[in-house]
């Protein structure tokens, strides 16, 4: 379970059973202090945790750990309230030994298989995916 609490303004801050915190805030012209993520941000990010934490664990397994890793995300949002998002690219990032092969099978595997963001996510958006191996 989580709980959502109204600190003032538009500051929520949410806590999940496990005592930990997101704090969420919007933009001045909506009437916010701009002092934390935005709400669709932290869903997105949520995304990108959620899957990332699978690729990791996949590439350990198969011997292929990177030496770095981010997930850069673009999100469409339809131009009709509520706004929802139609679209959700990820770009997988890695440096370090690891085969391409094996970064698109982990890819694949988290996305269509083990993050339930992704598969509660892609019930709505398009979600499509790349990668990139770099040297630095």
């Amino acid at each position: 379970m989580v709980t959502v609490t109204h600190e003032g303004g538009m500051r929520f801050i949410g806590q999940g059973d496990d005592g930990h915190e997101t704090v969420m805030d919007a933009h001045p012209k909506s009437g916010g202090e701009d002092s934390a993520a935005r709400p669709v941000n932290v869903l997105l990010s949520a995304l990108g945790g959620c899957s990332g934490m699978d690729v990791v664990s996949i590439l350990r397994k198969m011997q292929a750990e990177p030496t770095s890793f981010r997930i850069e995300i673009d999100g469409t949002r339809a131009e009709e309230y509520p706004r929802p998002f139609t679209k959700i690219h990820l770009t997988y990032v890695v440096t370090g030994d690891v085969p391409e092969e094996k970064l698109a099978r982990a890819i694949e595997l988290s996305l269509q298989k083990y993050c339930p963001v992704a598969a509660t996510l892609g019930g709505i958006a398009e979600i499509t995916s790349e990668y990139r191996v770099e040297t630095k």
